[in-house]
């Protein structure tokens, strides 16, 4: 759990019985930092391979709160210009990922 920039989005989610995590991509340039960064929010284990597939199985394993995870991902925007082509794969997957169990958003406006 962490900190809620977002004037209560998280606190309220949390109480409706959700998990959170806040994906804080400022800063990132490129594939490795993008599948750290994942890694350290999501608390993927130490033999997640860094690669697409794995990004895509291991979000479809998270361990969820009652009513799901809520995956909040900040300062996306200049890794999305930086590198248009990996970050639609990453929205890809997020997309895919998306379901009963899982709630990504992407926070606009900066990195929080």
């Amino acid at each position: 759990m962490t900190a809620d920039p977002f004037g209560g989005l998280l606190a309220g989610a949390r109480a409706e019985g959700w998990s959170t995590v806040l994906l804080d991509l400022a800063g990132v340039t490129g594939k490795p930092a993008l599948m750290d960064r994942f890694a350290r929010a999501l608390d993927l284990p130490d033999w997640f391979g860094r690669n697409w597939d794995a990004l895509a199985d291991s979000l479809g394993d998270l361990p969820t709160g009652e009513q799901g995870l809520l995956l909040v991902v900040t300062g996306w925007q200049a890794y999305a210009d930086a590198c248009p082509e990996e970050w639609a794969v990453a929205r890809e997957i997020l997309d895919s990922a998306t379901g009963p169990g899982l709630c990504a958003v992407l926070a606009l406006g900066g990195s929080h």
